[in-house]
C-alpha cells in the first residue's frame, strides 16, 4: 500500500478536478481479481464446479472489460483539451506520457515500435505489480485497449512479466475496415 500524497489530475487548473488517492487506487486493484473470480463463480449454472480454466477465463473477460471501460473514460477525460492525435504514434505517445503518469506516477520506461502498428511498452516498475501476480495486468490491458479505442485506435494487448516487478505491454494496432 503507498502512502503517497494524492496525484493531481492531468489539468489541476480545471475547476472539476478531483485528485486520486495511490493507496485507494492500490486497495482496488488488490480486490479487483477476487471479485472477478467471486462473481464468475456465482454466475456459473448452479451446482456445476467451473473448471480453473473457464474460471480464469471469465476471470480475465470481466477483469478486461471493467479496464477497457476505465480507459474509454480516462482517454475521453483526459484528451479533451489537447488538439486531435495525427497518427498512432503520437497516441501511444500520449499513452506513454500523459495517462500511464496520471495512473501510476512515473513514466513508461521504453516505448519500441515496428513502425506497422506494433507497439512496446515497457514498465521496469510497474507499481500494482510489486505486490501481486499475473492475473493482476489483465484490468490495465484494458485500460490501454479502451483509452486506445477512444482514441481511435483498434488494438489488441497482451502483458507479459519476466522480472517482477517489471511489466511489458504489447500492443497490436488493427486496421478498421472501411
Amino acid at each position: 500500500m503507498s502512502f503517497d500524497t494524492p496525484v493531481p489530475p492531468y489539468n489541476a487548473s480545471d475547476p472539476h478536478a478531483r485528485f486520486l488517492s495511490a493507496s485507494c487506487l492500490d486497495l482496488l486493484l488488490i480486490e479487483l481479481v477476487p471479485m472477478a473470480e467471486r462473481i464468475a463463480e456465482e454466475l456459473s449454472t448452479p451446482g456445476d464446479k467451473m473448471e480453473e480454466e473457464e474460471l480464469r477465463e471469465a476471470t480475465f473477460y470481466r477483469l478486461e472489460s471493467l479496464g477497457y471501460r476505465v480507459g474509454q473514460g480516462l482517454a475521453e477525460r483526459f484528451s479533451r483539451d489537447r488538439p486531435r492525435f495525427t497518427d498512432n504514434l503520437d497516441v501511444i505517445k500520449f499513452l506513454c506520457k500523459d495517462l500511464w503518469t496520471i495512473l501510476f506516477r512515473k513514466q513508461v520506461d521504453n516505448l519500441k515500435t515496428n513502425h506497422r502498428g506494433v507497439y512496446v511498452l515497457t514498465d521496469n516498475s510497474f507499481r500494482p505489480f510489486t505486490r501481486m501476480s499475473m492475473a493482476f495486468l489483465w484490468f490495465p490491458c484494458g485500460v490501454i485497449r479502451g483509452a486506445l479505442a477512444n482514441l481511435g485506435i483498434n488494438a489488441t494487448v497482451q502483458a507479459e512479466t519476466s522480472d517482477l516487478p517489471g511489466a511489458t505491454f504489447q500492443i497490436k494496432a488493427t486496421q478498421a475496415k472501411s
